[in-house]
């Protein structure tokens, strides 16, 4: 404690000196001055109020540690939380991209039973189906089945549903 204070004497000193020119007798004699006053007011205190000082900073050392340690407890238990969220909703996302492919597939196998069964029958019969059907899957039946099947089921729709039909089917075959 008294090092440091001395020290501290000595820096205040040194950046005084530099900011006005003294002789290195002034500036030892200034320095000793500086010391002697702070060495008083040590000597001025009793041991039992230093000792109290000290005892006063440690006590506030501890609740800021233990302040810290609740931190990080409180850290550690969002850490926790935010792992156990992030897993539940990997396996949400799992969970739907599953869903979702199942879908797909289910899809796909619906219409390539529909394109058997359309394959199956003839172009007139097969033309008033698919005049009926959603568009888009009408055009995925066409696409999979013989181009000169497809043509022949072109000739016996309606001149506007095949003609939108042909254009969507030239546009999925580029």
């Amino acid at each position: 404690m008294k090092v440091l204070g001395i020290a501290l004497m000595m820096i205040s000193c040194v950046t005084f000196a530099a900011q006005k020119s003294y002789t290195e007798e002034d500036f030892i004699r200034k320095v000793s001055e500086e010391v002697r006053k702070k060495v008083d007011s040590v000597k001025n205190k009793s041991v039992a109020e230093l000792t109290k000082e000290l005892l006063e900073r440690e006590e506030k050392l501890k609740l800021r540690e233990l302040e810290l340690l609740k931190q990080q407890d409180s850290l550690r238990v969002s850490e926790g939380e935010i792992a156990k969220r992030y897993i539940e909703l990997s396996n949400k996302q799992k969970d739907f991209l599953g869903c979702v492919e199942r879908n797909e597939d289910d899809s796909k196998a619906r219409v390539g039973q529909l394109v058997e069964m359309i394959s199956n029958m003839k172009p007139q019969k097969a033309a008033e189906i698919l005049a009926v059907q959603d568009a888009e899957i009408a055009v995925k039946i066409l696409q999979m089945i013989d181009a000169k099947k497809a043509s022949k089921i072109f000739n016996f729709m309606d001149k506007e549903v095949s003609a939108r039909l042909q254009k969507q089917y030239l546009q999925m075959k580029k």
